[in-house]
């Protein structure tokens, strides 16, 4: 069997950017591994291979060549696995007749799928010349780029200032946070998993070159640190930020705290909850560990004895809700955390700002003035 001719007059495309552009549906056919530790948000992994199998090619390829692992291919991926891994990619393509496919580099893996899709189905499916490799250098390279051509506006606030919430009104905005899963706080952990730092950053440069290809180069984003979780934003697209001009949003601390407290014990709790598909008594269980863990992270700042006063209140507050499902103990420790630990660290934190600092005003001022910015 030719793999390696039979593919000459099946599609093949190199327009990595409207790829991008156009969310256009990606079906990924490397091996699940590959996949984990970086994809792309429209990507979905059909893989022609699976792990196992892409370990026992790659050695039978070092060891005796590439004739001699596309036998063993051909050995492993056979029958009724075969079978079932081109009605997989059927369903893709009729799902998405716009879409396309690629491997790691384009080779024999993407034209392998492609042709076999073909002899089955007649479905012509283009494939990604380069592959994953190609159109991961092209984001990188634009990630290198976009950084320079912005005018990026930062918001910043008080912990619990709602500034997240703010800023999803605007259409000239990125979240990263949003990017990353996670509120960019030591109780920013979610309840699903943050992406590996490649996909977060596929993601972000995505992001980045749909608004400046809307002509949208005036941005606003959030106040962030170096990490967010576990991921760290690239050093070209950090240094951009960290010398933006900065806005500061004031909110009265009793909003601040119904807004933590509606964010973090409520909304959270539902969202536990649901990803423990609805069991309550295993998604509150899970919530419990998420509020005591993220507590466990600022002990050493927050010194023996606030931090004992704040697992004190949490404890009375968690057991209160495993009672009667009633949340309002835990306005307790999330005004304690916020004006006791966040607030001081945040005035330390901005006054090392105060150079960039353009704006200081309520949210509807900083709507105000950010519009007169040409940002909406």
């Amino acid at each position: 069997m030719s793999l390696l001719n039979a593919d000459k007059d099946l599609p093949v495309i190199d327009d990595l950017l409207n790829l991008f552009l156009q969310d256009v549906p990606l079906l990924d056919v490397r091996a699940p591994v590959e996949f984990f530790e970086g994809a792309f948000p429209c990507s979905t992994n059909l893989p022609l291979m699976d792990d196992a199998d892409r370990v026992a090619i790659g050695t039978r390829y070092k060891q005796q060549g590439q004739d001699a692992a596309i036998e063993l291919g051909l050995q492993r991926v056979s029958g009724e696995i075969k079978a079932a891994r081109v009605a997989a990619w059927q369903q893709f393509a009729e799902r998405h007749p716009d879409g396309v496919l690629y491997c790691f580099r384009g080779g024999l893996r993407s034209r392998t799928s492609q042709q076999w899709l073909y002899e089955q189905t007649d479905i012509r499916y283009p494939r990604v010349h380069g592959g994953y490799k190609a159109m991961r250098r092209f984001l990188l390279e634009q990630l290198e780029t976009l950084p320079h051509l912005l005018q990026p506006i930062i918001l910043s606030g008080r912990t619990g200032s709602g500034k997240t919430r703010f800023l999803r009104a605007f259409t000239q905005q990125i979240d990263l946070e949003a990017c990353a899963n996670h509120r960019g706080s030591a109780f920013g952990t979610q309840p699903t998993p943050q992406p590996p730092q490649i996909g977060f950053e596929n993601t972000l440069t995505i992001q980045l070159l749909r608004k400046f290809h809307q002509g949208q180069t005036a941005l606003l984003f959030e106040d962030e640190s170096r990490t967010i979780g576990s991921l760290h934003l690239p050093d070209t697209f950090f240094e951009t930020l960290r010398t933006a001009p900065l806005v500061l949003m004031q909110v009265p601390n009793e909003e601040r705290v119904e807004i933590s407290y509606q964010e973090y014990v409520v909304d959270n709790t539902a969202s536990f909850i649901a990803v423990h598909g609805g069991d309550t008594e295993a998604g509150f269980a899970a919530f419990s560990a998420y509020l005591l863990g993220s507590l466990a992270k600022v002990q050493r700042r927050l010194g023996g004895v606030r931090y004992q006063q704040a697992r004190e209140m949490m404890e009375r507050a968690l057991q209160q809700q495993a009672r009667d499902q009633s949340t309002t103990a835990h306005y307790d420790w999330v005004r304690f955390i916020l004006l006791d630990y966040y607030d001081p660290m945040y005035d330390y934190q901005i006054s090392k700002k105060q150079d960039r600092l353009v704006f200081t005003g309520s949210p509807a001022e900083v709507r105000e003035y950010l519009n007169a910015q040409g940002i909406h």
